[in-house]
């Protein structure tokens, strides 16, 4: 797969997408692990996703969209 790197050396992972759309994304443990964004910053893709989907259908509709999103902020580094 080009575009993705996995450091297997270091307890970080980091992944490059070369496509429009993707992200960088690097996730590391201990200190290292704050968040390089603002919350309102991280996962816009995602976040759009999940923010119309509830306009349209209701919170209780979109759970699929909601976890999707809270896992890209754990990904990003932060405890949610």
């Amino acid at each position: 797969m080009s575009g993705v790197q996995l450091q297997s050396s270091s307890p970080a992972l980091a992944l490059q997408g070369s496509q429009q759309g993707e992200c960088s994304v690097t996730v590391a443990t201990g200190a290292e692990s704050k968040p390089k964004k603002k919350i309102c910053c991280a996962c816009p893709d995602t976040k759009k996703l999940r923010d119309e989907c509830i306009v349209e259908n209701g919170e209780d509709a979109c759970t699929k969209w909601i976890e999707a999103h809270r896992q890209c902020l754990r990904a990003e580094g932060f405890n949610v």
